[in-house]
């Protein structure tokens, strides 16, 4: 079919024109950001592993490992979110895309893509919200360690902030049906 609607599911869109330049620049972000989000994994694993140990082995009282594990896991599943979804490496239902044309996946992608926009905008906002009222009221967890909250409500704001410009790029390509050849 004409007008790119010949793009395949699962594979990423790629722009060309006036949106390249902000493909380049998300992919740019999005590769710098997966190296901090791979050592935040492999962090997490680690204090996790130490936490375990202590308390079993020597019965240290851990206070800060659970909090800065899952600190580091909302960070890294944020962050990483972007990527992913530029390697259009989410969960989908295949099974829809092989029963309709071209022409209606088009469309089904654009209504997808929509709504998952309108979600991401509305996540985003309500998350530097959060991160705003932490940092202005000085909100710590219940914890005895007790770590500022507005650190993960960052991590949360910024990673679906570049996951909400992520689907804005992809939803524009799809709408302009501009598109580099593949």
């Amino acid at each position: 079919m004409s007008g790119g609607l010949e793009h395949h599911i699962g594979q990423p869109l790629q722009a060309s024109g006036a949106l390249l330049p902000l493909e380049r620049a998300l992919r740019f972000v999005n590769r710098i950001v997966m190296v901090p989000c791979m050592l935040a994994l492999f962090a997490a694993a680690a204090i996790l592993s130490y936490s375990v140990a202590a308390r079993y082995f020597f019965k240290i009282p851990t206070e800060w490992q659970d909090e800065t594990a899952v600190f580091l896991l909302v960070g890294a599943t944020f962050f990483s979110g972007a990527f992913v979804q530029s390697l259009r490496g989410h969960v989908g239902v295949e099974a829809i895309a092989g029963l309709l044309s071209a022409r209606a996946n088009h469309f089904r992608m654009i209504f997808v893509e929509g709504v998952s926009f309108a979600f991401c905008v509305f996540f985003s906002w309500k998350s530097w919200t959060l991160f705003h009222e932490a940092w202005v009221d000085g909100f710590t967890s219940n914890s005895t360690w007790g770590p500022a909250l507005w650190i993960p409500y960052s991590l949360m704001a910024s990673g679906m902030s570049l996951l909400t410009l992520q689907l804005l790029l992809e939803l524009s390509i799809r709408l302009t049906g501009k598109r580099s050849p593949q």
